[in-house]
């Protein structure tokens, strides 16, 4: 019988919400804000940046990118109400 790992899938949801929720936290401490819409373009434009600095196979880019998306989608959001 060959080698599987079943339901690896839930290893890799665990794990990339842990690393999304720890981008998240550090951002929001970094910034001193409580959430993604009190953020200002300076400061996104700045974790873009890092983000496209980091390696591209580190593991933590999958919480950035989670984290501009959330980002993006709360400020449409914001527009759609006004």
């Amino acid at each position: 019988m060959s080698f599987e790992w079943n339901r690896i899938h839930k290893w890799e949801d665990n794990i990339e919400r842990e690393v999304t929720d720890a981008v998240f936290e550090y951002i929001f401490e970094y910034y001193g804000v409580d959430e993604l819409t009190e953020l200002n373009g300076d400061q996104v434009a700045e974790i873009e940046e890092f983000r496209e600095d980091l390696n591209e196979y580190s593991v933590m880019q999958i919480g950035f990118s989670n984290f501009l998306m959330q980002y993006e989608d709360a400020m449409y959001e914001l527009e759609q109400d006004e």
